[in-house]
């Protein structure tokens, strides 16, 4: 399916084909990307527990950089499928080019300053002996590949906006398996440790990176990316900056949220973190096809919102619900049913007993809110897809600073409830923020045009 049949389905065919069609592939995706950090998870806690909690400490922090990144690649998404659903194809090759020239310089800027400011951030969040030691290793690393992590975003966002969204998979396919392949060479055969898997990932990212550039350039769809006589442009910043910028802060605003999480589960010891960090990798795996289902209706939204077909786009929402929601009831299921063998397969260090206990409470606790985490990432697609990226941050950013951190500082000091406390507010905030989100839905001011 080339990308004028690709615009003619999203525009006109069966909703729930073209929602399946756009998904699967995003799905899939999601999927290797889980597993790219699965593989990365799985091979550290064989050399201990406090190496994996490393890598889940230091998380949110390389997230906070790259949020810009994402921010952006949400506008790209947006506002180039709003301007193909319009067929002002021009127009779209040139917002492409200001973004990719943006997203480079900004990711080089960061980079620099990640790697240098490393050992401070970690010893504010808390971190110390070991735990700083391997983190502080593994996060310098991860901070190189930023921007190669910045160029397949726009990649991404240029393809998922002509609704092509089988070509980035295959490519993060490719990556995820060289990546699974080099994590043990580099991290046992030349004894690098947790910097031997900082390194496979950085380089297959590389390798990435330079692959979806490389058909950006030489093998183009509707848009065509040409920096010959490239100049900044500043009316086009403004736009893209004007629907990025909501969706970085609250991207940052989450990860800075997570920041001061992990200082709070820190504080129950490094089994607690283990657990935290081993159960998200698991219903990440878990959520794909709803966050799947999710990121596709961003494409979906923009081009028909484009082409000024309003009740389309509400119905692509509401078959966006129905198949998310039955998709999340699928997966609670399944980690309720089968929660001791899920843990069990995940932590491979077998002196981590109080690593599983935990990692099974939190899973229980977790696995009734998937549904709602589904629904959070349709609102989430919607608001995106039509440029409205406040409400967006809005909903990120409350979710964890307005209900979740709050009801986990009153649970660890005015009960003795332990690490329940956190189980527990993780679930609830899932609850309370779909609630708001539909409130958002309901005022219908998503529904005005920000590219005209």
């Amino acid at each position: 399916m080339d990308s004028k049949e690709r615009r003619e389905l999203i525009l006109k065919g069966n909703m729930y084909k073209v929602i399946i069609t756009l998904s699967l592939p995003i799905m899939i995706n999601n999927l290797i990307q889980t597993l790219y950090n699965l593989a990365d998870g799985v091979w550290v806690s064989k050399i201990s527990s406090v190496h994996f909690a490393a890598t889940s400490f230091v998380w949110p922090v390389n997230f906070l950089f790259v949020s810009l990144g994402i921010g952006l690649s949400i506008a790209g998404t947006s506002i180039l499928s709003q301007l193909i659903g319009a067929s002002k194809y021009e127009e779209a090759n040139k917002y492409s080019s200001q973004l990719i020239a943006i997203s480079f310089i900004t990711s080089i800027v960061f980079a620099i300053i990640g790697y240098i400011i490393s050992p401070i951030i970690i010893k504010l969040m808390g971190g110390t002996g070991s735990l700083a030691e391997y983190s502080n290793i593994y996060l310098k690393i991860t901070f190189l590949d930023m921007p190669f992590m910045f160029l397949f975003f726009n990649y991404n966002s240029i393809m998922n906006a002509q609704g092509n969204t089988l070509q980035p998979t295959i490519l993060s396919a490719i990556s995820a398996i060289l990546n699974v392949v080099l994590d043990p060479i580099f991290i046992f055969n030349f004894n690098m440790g947790i910097a031997g898997a900082a390194i496979a990932t950085l380089l297959t990212k590389a390798l990435l990176a330079a692959a979806g550039f490389y058909m950006l350039i030489k093998k183009p769809g509707m848009i065509k990316i040409n920096f010959k006589g490239f100049k900044f442009d500043k009316n086009v910043i403004k736009k893209i900056v004007k629907i990025a910028l909501p969706s970085s802060v609250g991207q940052s605003g989450s990860a800075l949220g997570f920041m001061v999480l992990n200082s709070f589960i820190a504080s129950y010891g490094t089994a607690t973190i283990a657990a935290f960090g081993m159960v998200n990798r698991i219903t990440g795996l878990i959520m794909q096809p709803a966050m799947g289902v999710g990121a596709a209706l961003t494409a979906v939204v923009g081009q028909n919102l484009g082409s000024d077909q309003l009740e389309r786009v509400k119905e692509a929402f509401i078959k966006s619900l129905k198949l998310t929601i039955a998709f999340s009831v699928v997966g609670c299921a399944i980690m309720l049913i089968w929660d001791n063998a899920i843990i069990n397969f995940f932590i491979q260090s077998r002196d981590d007993e109080q690593v599983i206990s935990q990692g099974i409470t939190y899973l229980q606790y977790i696995s009734y809110s998937m549904p709602l985490m589904g629904i959070f990432s349709i609102f989430q697609g919607i608001f995106q897809g039509s440029g409205h990226t406040k409400y967006s941050m809005s909903m990120e950013i409350g979710r964890l600073w307005l209900v979740r951190l709050p009801m986990i500082l009153l649970f660890k000091y005015l009960t003795d409830v332990g690490p329940t406390g956190i189980w527990f507010s993780m679930s609830f905030s899932n609850l309370i923020v779909c609630i708001y989100g539909y409130m958002i839905y309901r005022r219908n001011k998503w529904q005005r045009k920000l590219i005209k």
